[in-house]
């Protein structure tokens, strides 16, 4: 059997919808003062969402290690704020 996978494209999204997948990021919970929990951890969210690199990142401190970190927001919640966009 064949498997045939798609290589992910890079898009490059303008800074206008950057910054309305950030907007949307923060109304779904992604904001200051929220609490997530993400890779097993559960974190205190003290920034808003912004670019970083390829991805969106908030500064969140960890309830573990009682340390500040910079926590990358998995693809599978990007992809899901942009299909809702899509979708509106």
């Amino acid at each position: 059997m064949t498997v045939i996978m798609d290589t992910p494209r890079k898009t490059s999204l303008s800074s206008a919808e950057v910054q309305e997948m950030c907007d949307r990021l923060k109304n779904i919970g992604y904001a200051i003062s929220s609490r997530i929990r993400m890779y097993g951890e559960e974190f205190e969210v003290i920034s808003n969402p912004y670019p970083d690199g390829e991805g969106i990142s908030v500064e969140a401190m960890s309830k573990r290690e009682n340390r500040t970190r910079v926590v990358r927001l998995p693809l599978p919640i990007l992809q899901t704020v942009a299909r809702a966009k899509a979708a509106a």
